[in-house]
């Protein structure tokens, strides 16, 4: 950042790592042990779609990727009543390592062909025994994990939302500002 960045009061955004993904199987073990709470085999990646060939090829050509590897996961693309897309992908719920790889390739393939400005967050949710849900959302623009806990329709969890993060703070980038803790109403998966 130069001087006169400074002086105009400009910054530069946080840079996403999106290598971040790949510390959920630590932070599901954590999940388990400490809340029993359990991935559910879900994934998904949300973004704002763009117009045009490339955009549409750049999609089409991740969903055949995802869907040629030897076990397959589900992929299924739907449009929220936002606009926003959501590229879902459905693993054994064993295998969160294969889903981070999958959610990663989805977020590194849509930034590598210029559509990382579009790019939202990433959802992985998980559910305990007594049907309580809470994914974990990855800010895309923020670099950092917030917990999401639906509790009935348009009402959340927040006491499993704060528990959630003091669990997990020591192993993920969590993000600080309670502000930032969108709702995902009606995400898949949760």
């Amino acid at each position: 950042m130069g001087f006169w960045d400074v002086i105009a009061g400009r910054t530069r955004p946080k840079q996403a790592n999106l290598d971040s993904l790949f510390l959920l199987p630590s932070a599901a073990i954590t999940l388990q042990a400490a809340a029993g709470l359990l991935p559910t085999g879900a994934g998904s990646v949300c973004f704002r779609g763009a117009a045009g060939a490339a955009f549409h090829d750049t999609q089409d050509d991740i969903v055949e990727l995802l869907r040629a590897a030897p076990e397959a996961p589900d992929v299924n693309v739907s449009r929220d009543e936002f606009g926003y897309t959501w590229l879902e992908v459905e693993h054994d719920p064993s295998d969160i390592a294969g889903l981070c790889t999958d959610l990663h390739a989805v977020n590194t393939t849509l930034e590598s062909q210029g559509f990382g400005p579009g790019l939202l967050c990433s959802l992985v949710p998980f559910a305990d025994a007594s049907g309580r849900t809470v994914g974990l959302v990855y800010l895309y623009k923020q670099g950092t994990f917030y917990p999401f806990a639906p509790k009935r329709p348009q009402e959340r969890d927040n006491l499993l939302e704060l528990q959630v993060r003091d669990l997990l703070s020591g192993e993920l980038p969590v993000e600080d500002d309670l502000a930032r803790w969108l709702a995902l109403w009606g995400a898949p998966g949760l």
